[in-house]
């Protein structure tokens, strides 16, 4: 997954899902697996990162690929992304109005989604708590 936006028209932006099909030491090869650009070959530089901070007597210069290896992703940065597989696993209620929605839609087909929701004793459950309105409606 790539961290950071590189170029929006060539589909390279922050949370672009690739797959990496060479690795060099100074650009990866990859083919872009989300947005509108699928299937596009895109070469990814390192970039410069630079840390300055008062308290430090020197600056701190690095050089690094903007990519992470993603297994999984949060809620918020699946917004957006069209997914053929999801499986959710619910430790703890969502916590903002519209997040299972969100979670819950990116999956192409309710067939290849998979929800595991764990209640606070440590079993398995079959609901989940609506965060919004038992916090705004608990003390009525």
């Amino acid at each position: 997954m790539l961290l950071r936006n590189l170029s929006q028209a060539t589909g390279l932006c922050n949370g672009t899902r690739l797959v990496v099909s060479k690795l060099g030491e100074k650009v990866i090869e990859a083919i872009i697996m989300t947005g509108s650009n699928i299937g596009d070959v895109v070469y990814i530089p390192r970039i410069c990162l630079t840390a300055k901070d008062p308290k430090w007597p020197f600056t701190l210069h690095r050089r690094q690929f903007p990519v992470r290896v993603c297994y999984a992703m949060t809620i918020n940065k699946s917004q957006g992304q069209t997914l053929s597989v999801v499986g959710l696993y619910l430790k703890s209620p969502v916590f903002t109005h519209g997040q299972l929605y969100v979670a819950v839609s990116r999956v192409t087909s309710k067939k290849n989604l998979k929800i595991l929701i764990e209640n606070e004793d440590g079993t398995l459950g079959s609901q989940t708590r609506n965060i919004v309105f038992s916090e705004i409606f608990g003390s009525l």
